[in-house]
């Protein structure tokens, strides 16, 4: 199936979104959204960071005050969709399966959390039920460990959704990055003023860069006081076991002046994994560049969180299958999971191990595929599918539209 609009989702109508605003409550809506809005005037990078983070608020919030009388982008249609199935799924479930989903829906507009993980949970239900299963929502209505019941031709199974971060994969987290750039972005452009000319600083990091409390704030202050310090001497390069700083000048093309320009060829230049930032004053310009100093494993991180749910999210009575929502990851990462094989090897990896002995597949989306943002990078299918042969169940025709591998 490749449907970018999301034909599969329930038809959406002019009061969908604002019946599921509705199901969030009203209040609860407005102040979450008035929190985003103070997010978004934060520091300029992480600012854009927060608006990308949270755009399937902030899209149902733009579009319920009055953008439903134009076209729609194909992912705008695709969130008034998965939109329409919350209010779907609210609509069938009990009492205490509509206080649950309540919950599940205050606790996604709270703090660092967004509706990404609960719209993957609504997305696999319609995929399923566009495949030919009927699905019941468990851990709503019964309070499973599973998710999802789905039942076809007379044979069950169980459907777990779960999140993993890519962020988990790598050494040096983007959004530790763009804290950094955003604190020395100031003293770069004063730097630029007293220095103009064409700068590159290029770092490794071989303890990496992470967010959070505690080590994480404790990271990004002393690695922005050491650029700050080697600016302030003049000094070309500094180097510990945390880090390896070298600033020469920069020598690629002066005519890729504008931002996204050198941005592309830094890309081309430092490859995928690297993090840059451009930091422009009057005629100089400032370049930071730097990686981990080992490959990401964002595969391995969601090998790692198979194994820890497999036990806890499935009864063991029936085929499980466990569906992996991928996020803080992007088009050329994906891409690159999916043609380096890294996605295909770790799930059969972890498959062919005896604690996946109930799973009968493991599938892996991320937004483009929750967003219908098409090929060639996302799934045409709705998600990447891996199949366990070794499963008793494997070979059911009744299961395959679910289970069959799609690489």
């Amino acid at each position: 199936m490749n449907d970018p609009a999301g034909s599969f989702l329930p038809e959406a109508r002019p009061t969908t979104l604002a019946a599921f605003i509705a199901a969030c409550g009203r209040q609860l809506w407005q102040r979450r959204m008035a929190a985003l809005a103070a997010q978004a005037q934060g520091g300029q990078r992480r600012g854009k960071a927060a608006v990308q983070r949270h755009a399937l608020e902030l899209t149902i919030d733009r579009l319920s005050r009055g953008g439903l009388n134009r076209p729609h982008t194909a992912a705008e249609q695709r969130i008034i969709g998965l939109a329409a199935e919350a209010v779907a799924t609210y609509a069938r479930l009990s009492p205490p399966g509509r206080a649950r989903l309540r919950a599940a829906l205050h606790a996604a507009l709270a703090g660092e959390a967004t509706l990404a993980p609960l719209f993957h949970l609504f997305h696999t239900a319609a995929l399923q039920r566009s495949r030919g299963f009927s699905v019941r929502h468990a851990g709503l209505e019964d309070e499973a460990p599973f998710d999802l019941l789905i039942r076809r031709d007379g044979i069950e199974a169980e459907l777990a959704c779960d999140t993993v971060s890519a962020e988990e994969g790598r050494d040096v987290h983007r959004g530790a990055w763009v804290d950094l750039v955003d604190r020395i972005d100031p003293d770069l452009q004063t730097w630029l003023a007293a220095h103009p000319g064409r700068y590159l600083l290029k770092m490794t990091l071989p303890q990496g860069l992470r967010e959070g409390a505690g080590d994480g704030h404790g990271q990004l202050a002393a690695l922005h006081a050491r650029i700050r310090t080697m600016l302030e001497g003049q000094r070309r390069a500094d180097h510990d076991e945390a880090a390896v700083l070298r600033l020469d000048p920069l020598m690629l093309a002066a005519a890729q002046a504008d931002e996204l320009g050198l941005l592309s060829s830094l890309r081309r230049e430092f490859g995928t994994q690297a993090h840059l930032a451009v930091t422009a004053a009057g005629n100089g310009v400032f370049v930071m560049a730097a990686r981990a100093g080992r490959e990401n494993e964002v595969a391995a991180a969601i090998r790692r969180r198979l194994f820890a749910i497999a036990p806890m999210r499935l009864s063991g009575t029936r085929p499980g299958i466990l569906a992996m929502f991928v996020e803080d990851t992007d088009r050329t990462e994906w891409r690159e999971l999916r043609e380096r094989l890294e996605l295909e090897g770790e799930a059969r990896q972890f498959l062919a191990n005896p604690a996946a002995r109930g799973v009968v597949a493991v599938s892996c989306c991320s937004r483009l595929e929750l967003l219908g943002l098409g090929a060639p990078e996302a799934a045409p299918e709705g998600e990447w599918r891996f199949r366990n042969p070794a499963h008793p169940a494997a070979k059911a025709v009744a299961l395959a539209p679910a289970v069959l591998s799609s690489m």
